[in-house]
């Protein structure tokens, strides 16, 4: 029973059944090239969100739309500006971060008189644009309720031209906060130049930039989604390329792909269609049970091993 409970895990993970005993070379050699195709693709999307920095998961969650659309968007980090719109937790929040940046850098008494004034001045521009916006702010406020009243109208969901004028109203209400947000973020990202600019050339050159980050309300959103999907996409696309614990990672990729396609569901046809998701996940899902990591790949070796020490009572 230990030996079971010790190989199953690793078994599972690289394919359970015994190799198709029906499936020709050539079969193998389009389940091989499927296997690398679709690794690279994810090796790939991965790697080009590395590189880009400022590669934000938003969009796909704000505009998702469908039966769990609600679901998708909440997602998103501080997705109805109730966050940066409270100047209470933002000034918590920046105050938090210039302690940080005087702890970091290690100010001097001069330094520190100048963290305090890049706090003041960044919280009264954020009040300046809260009251200069006050209209749109309390008309948004006003329409989030009108929102959720249509939301629920299962009626409205069923009909796809009352669906389609519920979305033309949130696009209508959700248009009166988004330059609001913007001119907050950028007092936010010119508040983190700012204090990290007070640092002399010696501090700097000792201590890494500071990254002022965000204040998180709830455990999972865009947030933390933005610094793992990279890994995630490159992790996927370098086992599925080598063939290493391919089930897993193919059935990982099918996950993904479906959370895509139900984000636009029912989809549409165009360049934004998400039937080439769908169809990229039902591949996943060929591959995961086939096993095909074991046809070149590393799960061939750790396959046998598992084979070779399983016990025969267990088959």
């Amino acid at each position: 029973m230990f030996k079971l409970a010790v190989l199953a895990p690793l078994r599972l993970a690289v394919g359970w059944g015994m190799y198709p005993r029906l499936l020709g070379v050539t079969g193998v050699l389009m389940l091989v090239l499927l296997r690398v195709t679709i690794g690279w693709h994810f090796f790939s999307e991965g790697f080009d969100k590395f590189e880009q920095p400022s590669w934000d998961a938003k969009p796909f969650f704000a505009n998702a739309r469908g039966p769990v659309a609600s679901q998708f968007r909440q997602i998103v980090w501080d997705y109805d500006g109730s966050l940066r719109t409270d100047v209470e937790k933002t000034k918590v929040h920046f105050a938090i971060f210039r302690d940080r940046v005087i702890k970091h850098y290690k100010f001097d008494d001069v330094q520190k008189r100048q963290a305090q004034a890049n706090f003041a001045k960044a919280v009264e521009q954020l009040q300046w644009v809260l009251q200069e916006n006050t209209v749109n702010l309390e008309e948004y406020r006003l329409g989030v309720d009108r929102m959720k009243q249509l939301e629920s109208d299962r009626n409205r969901g069923g009909v796809a031209s009352l669906a389609g004028q519920t979305e033309a109203i949130r696009s209508e209400w959700t248009s009166k906060l988004n330059p609001v947000l913007s001119q907050i973020d950028l007092i936010w990202k010119n508040y983190e130049i700012a204090q990290n600019a007070m640092a002399n050339q010696d501090q700097a050159a000792k201590h890494p930039l500071i990254r002022m980050g965000v204040p998180r309300n709830q455990l999972m959103d865009t947030s933390v989604l933005n610094r793992f999907v990279p890994y995630f996409d490159m992790t996927i696309g370098v086992c599925l390329l080598i063939g290493l614990f391919t089930p897993v990672a193919a059935l990982a990729a099918a996950g993904f792909l479906g959370s895509v396609f139900l984000s636009q569901f029912p989809p549409t046809a165009g360049p934004g269609s998400t039937y080439y998701q769908l169809i990229e996940c039902m591949a996943c899902l060929v591959i995961a049970a086939t096993g095909c990591g074991r046809y070149a790949g590393f799960d061939f070796i750790l396959h046998t091993i598992v084979r070779k020490f399983w016990p025969r009572t267990a088959e």
